[in-house]
């Protein structure tokens, strides 16, 4: 079975011949090298490009191991493609692999300390000149930020075009799962949408699959690439994220519970640095908190999500299944993806309590961010009884602005809207339509 993914193939067509290095990043085994090499690649010849006007290298194979060496990789594709009468495709598949290459002759004495990195060759020397080339189309595709999107603007010289894969999409999954939406909503919630656990049909073997990718590549890869003498701090932080995904922390919180589960110290700087470890492999997406009257953010306060909710159930074997936390995730996993910038609200009220005057702090889960304009989104499980109604709301009736205002509740019901303005919908619709679009139109 063939998942298509049009959304990005349209990106893709949308960047081809732009002079521009198109970078396709993503969690490892999210579907980019699939997306690249079949599915676009297919799009390509059904439109006329000849198969022979593609070179492909995949880094990860053994056979282009080779290649890993940025000037081999030069001359091979430079050879490939020396007929500058011809276009060509240029595909290179987990581009992170290539390795800095010094470059023997310049004597390094006499080079300033402060420049030393500009005696190596990177990938980065490499693709600025072959996207410089008439002749050739680049793709790269990357599992690892850190040497990719970070990195853009300053390596690429403004010549570099991301297109960002995630796992799929409720739609995505949707459209090939063979299920009810209401079925289709349960498995998806507990397993996720990498896409070879949607094509698996077994459970036991969906999450077998799930627990061996955390351990057998994420965390390796992890190690290997930051040179970490052990797993076992990186673990149980992977461990704590998993278990708390959208409640409110920050590294020293965070340092002080791994701490207390490991039974030892462990420092704020080792934490920071390991977060950012895991938001670069994409295991973890990170959202700041913004004060919606005072209009401006709370330092080292956020909330993590799971990139993957499958990926996240299974590092912790199935358990912790709080309904209401994984659809908040699932909400802030599908405004990412459709390109929203998100972050989450606070709403800071004082109030006379037993005579005396108390701030108070009310959460707005979403804040969607559309330059001048904005979209409060609220997660509830339910608003059965006018109690429970006026108490997920609460915050979005005291934000003192007039921002478009919805809550997003389990299942499927239709988009509604109460006396005080409130949109209400049901989760279901809410991943298969773009909401935050139709509302504020």
């Amino acid at each position: 079975m063939i998942i298509n993914r049009n959304d990005y193939i349209e990106k893709l067509l949308a960047k081809r011949w732009n002079g521009k290095v198109k970078i396709i990043t993503g969690i490892r085994r999210c579907g980019k090298s699939f997306l690249l090499s079949t599915l676009y690649k297919n799009r390509l010849i059904g439109e006329g490009v000849d198969e022979n006007d593609f070179i492909e290298v995949a880094l990860d194979r053994k056979s282009d191991m080779k290649y890993r060496n940025p000037n081999v990789l030069y001359d091979y594709i430079v050879g490939r493609t020396s007929d500058t009468g011809r276009k060509f495709y240029v595909f290179i598949d987990e581009i992170q692999l290539s390795y800095k290459v010094k470059n023997g002759d310049v004597e390094e004495s006499l080079v300033p300390e402060e420049d030393r990195e500009m005696l190596y060759t990177t990938f980065y020397d490499i693709l600025n000149d072959l996207m410089a080339r008439p002749n050739l189309d680049v793709y790269v595709t990357g599992s690892n930020s850190k040497m990719l999107s970070k990195d853009i603007v300053t390596n690429f010289r403004d010549r570099g075009s991301e297109i960002k894969v995630y796992p799929l999409s409720f739609a995505e999954y949707l459209s090939v799962s063979g299920l009810e939406k209401a079925d289709a909503f349960e498995e998806y919630l507990t397993y996720g949408g990498m896409p070879l656990t949607v094509l698996e049909h077994d459970g036991s073997e969906k999450r077998k699959y799930l627990q061996g990718l955390f351990s057998n590549v994420y965390i390796k890869d992890i190690v290997e690439l930051y040179k970490l003498k052990d797993d076992s701090i990186l673990g149980v932080l992977v461990d704590v994220l998993s278990s708390s995904v959208g409640s409110l922390t920050n590294p020293n919180k965070l340092a002080n519970t791994a701490g207390s589960l490991m039974g030892k110290s462990i420092s704020y700087n080792t934490v920071k640095n390991y977060l950012d470890y895991l938001e670069d492999a994409y295991l973890f997406q990170s959202a700041k908190r913004w004060n919606v009257k005072g209009r401006k953010y709370f330092d080292n306060i956020q909330k993590y999500y799971a990139m993957d909710l499958g990926l996240r159930n299974a590092r912790l074997n199935f358990r912790q299944q709080e309904r209401s936390h994984l659809m908040e995730n699932m909400i802030y996993n599908d405004l990412i993806r459709r390109g929203y910038s998100v972050d989450v609200g606070i709403v800071e009220l004082t109030q006379t309590v037993e005579g005396k005057r108390r701030m108070s702090q009310y959460e707005i889960d979403f804040v969607v961010n559309l330059g001048s304009n904005k979209v409060y989104i609220q997660s509830a499980l339910n608003v059965d009884t006018p109690e429970k109604k006026a108490q997920e709301t609460f915050s979005l009736r005291n934000t003192g602005d007039f921002f478009r205002k919805i809550v997003v509740l389990d299942g499927n019901s239709k988009l509604w809207t109460d006396e005080d303005g409130v949109t209400y919908i049901g989760v279901i619709p809410f991943l298969l339509e773009d909401i935050v679009k139709e509302v504020i139109q």
